[in-house]
């Protein structure tokens, strides 16, 4: 998900899951449940089957919602990222709305910091808060199950009927089926299978809206809907209103380059609920649910929603979240899931004239930090766990040899036999569990006792080397990627990348494929060249990415050959006054380190092998 400057669920924002703030030792997440739901006199299964939807168990906390509960948090302007960094929005103080962490604080009498980094006090204020939304629906805290599911409708945080009440029926079927399962931290929780037919009456008093469009821009083969994100101006200020800018995509000039795939961190109500917050500054255009793969459209493809953290690249793109945890996707990202989300991107891809390629159909990760402040700030969703190789073959797009031979290589794993492990850095600490993922490390030299790379972008005081963290994008090549290769030394593989060179492991090949591309090298006599994180005209920004450079014979990959601009959409509903600054200066979008980058054309000399 994300917000106004740089959607940062990956960067910098996952903070780690501690205890409580007493000496007492953490009980076990089972155990935690169990006690909540007797102080606070909530049906264990309610409480066990409400955290389940929202979180699955998990006990990780994010920037956009907290811990087992899925506390909703409000951003700090520093944390947001949809807008870009041009746009800051005012620091606001954290809300005390539904389902919120400074609600559930204000329930325990604590500080807000107890149910953000306890898990233990996080599922007692999610208890806290379902007892108080009962007594709010029926009077009281009763013992029949069937009486919370207007108080689970409340825990939706959402006063769109469709989301509350499609919240709330979830919880119930996940009653009936009961569930088990294992978080990041090795904890297994489990919910036996109960009958319960829930009280639908007991929602009667909420004050739920319908606010459900009729037009939405899918594919007829998948479940879809239009639900609005909010776009509202919040204050005196008209530069200050949330949640996207208007636009006339493509009829305006801004045409759609780019479909980004997120995962949210949070669960598809919450999603919903955050984009119709004005306050949020974050949004996309489609949010997608991990149980069957509905579809939520939120903003109108002509549109431009904040979602990826890079104006330069929300201008030019349509953005997906999906529903779920990049450091458990295996467990969020379901095969229904990524058939709708493949679905939805074919009928786009056709529509907007999209190649299907890693160039254009790209993560939230491969998204370049617009200026260094942003640039270690930068998400990594979808994650390690996103079989890209498998979505790209559902798009008929399978990542396959393009040449025989020659130096230019596709990152491309078999996802089920590729199993490094990462550990949840942002979260527990833990090592996961070895298991699919998307990447290869990369080293320094060819040996598995050389350090990992240290990305210029990452390196700092407390960051000396790659690390196998999870959220660490500098050490790490991923699936359809594509570099140009330096030497091949046994079965390592050495590549120019961020400026540098580094290398992998590829035995036999057989962790790449040979491709075709457009090369570009700085234009001879040039000693180094600098690297930007967007193609801007040059009367808007000049700003180069100051800890890169790429010096005299590197070779890297150019995507595409794009125009520097920029939309100017600065004020409230004015879409009449929005302006596109354009410039003659081409712009070579390559691929760079772990991210895309873009390269003045008039810096490089162009080959193609």
């Amino acid at each position: 998900m994300r917000h106004r400057l740089a959607l940062t669920v990956a960067a910098i924002l996952i903070l780690a899951t501690s205890g409580p703030a007493s000496a007492a030792p953490q009980d076990s997440l089972q155990s935690a449940f169990e006690s909540a739901a007797r102080e606070f006199r909530v049906p264990t299964n309610v409480l066990l089957a409400v955290s389940y939807v929202v979180s699955r168990w998990e006990p990780s906390t994010t920037t956009i919602a907290a811990g087992p509960m899925q506390l909703l948090d409000q951003p700090t302007a520093a944390d947001s990222d949809a807008k870009g960094a041009d746009r800051k929005p005012t620091s606001r103080p954290a809300s005390a709305g539904p389902r919120s962490v400074a609600a559930g604080a204000a329930a325990l009498g604590v500080s807000p910091d107890q149910p953000r980094t306890s898990a233990t006090q996080n599922i007692r204020a999610g208890a806290a808060l379902l007892a108080s939304y009962a007594r709010d629906t029926v009077g009281g805290t009763p013992a029949d199950a069937a009486k919370w599911y207007g108080a689970v409708a409340e825990y939706s945080a959402s006063d769109e009927a469709s989301v509350a009440l499609g919240f709330a029926d979830d919880v119930y079927a996940v009653m009936n089926q009961g569930a088990t399962g294992t978080t990041s931290t090795g904890e297994t929780v489990t919910l036996a299978a109960t009958a319960v037919s829930p009280d639908m009456n007991t929602a009667g008093s909420l004050a739920l809206l319908d606010r459900k469009g009729t037009s939405f821009d899918c594919p007829s083969n998948v479940k879809c809907r239009f639900i609005p994100a909010a776009y509202h101006q919040n204050s005196d200020d008209p530069g200050d209103y949330g949640n996207f800018d208007l636009a006339r995509r493509e009829a305006d000039g801004l045409d759609v380059r780019f479909i980004v795939i997120h995962d949210a961190e949070t669960d598809y109500q919450g999603t919903i609920s955050i984009f119709q917050n004005p306050l949020a500054y974050v949004s996309a255009h489609y949010v997608l649910r991990s149980s069957d793969g509905q579809i939520t459209q939120m903003v109108d493809n002509k549109n431009v929603a904040w979602h990826a953290g890079n104006w330069n690249v929300n201008m030019h793109a349509i953005g997906y979240e999906h529903e779920g945890f990049a450091i458990r996707g295996a467990t969020w990202y379901t095969e229904v899931m990524y058939r709708a989300s493949a679905a939805l991107t074919k009928h786009l891809a056709g529509e907007y004239a999209i190649p299907l390629d890693r160039a254009h159909i790209v993560g939230h990760d491969d998204i370049p930090g617009p200026t260094n402040f942003f640039v270690p700030r930068m998400h990594w969703d979808p994650g390690p766990f996103w079989d890209w190789a498998h979505y790209m073959a559902l798009l008929g797009a399978p990542i396959r040899p393009t040449a025989a031979g020659g130096n230019v290589v596709t990152i491309a794993p078999e996802f089920a036999a590729n199993r490094p492990r990462v550990r949840d850095c942002q979260g527990s600490g833990t090592l996961q569990p070895a298991q699919p993922a998307n990447f290869v490390y990369l080293y320094t030299a060819p040996s598995f006792d050389a350090p990992l790379f240290n990305d210029p972008g990452l390196a700092s005081a407390s960051h000396t080397t790659g690390t196998d963290c999870a959220n660490d994008w500098g050490d790490k090549a991923v699936t359809g990627q594509t570099f140009y290769r330096v030497q091949r030394q046994g079965d390592w593989d050495q590549l120019y990348y961020a400026g540098n060179t580094v290398w992998f492991y590829d035995p036999h090949e057989t962790k790449t494929v040979h491709s075709r591309a457009t090369l570009v090298t700085p234009k001879s006599g040039r000693t180094t060249i600098p690297v930007y994180g967007r193609a801007y005209p040059e009367s808007i920004s000049t700003a180069t990415l100051t800890m890169y450079s790429i010096p005299a014979g590197q070779q890297y990959v150019a995507y595409q050959k794009v125009k520097g601009d920029y939309y100017e959409a600065t004020t409230f509903d004015n879409l009449d006054s929005y302006v596109l600054h354009t410039t003659d200066s081409d712009f070579y979008m390559i691929q760079f380190n772990h991210r895309f980058a873009f390269l003045k054309a008039s810096d490089v000399d162009v080959s193609t092998p």
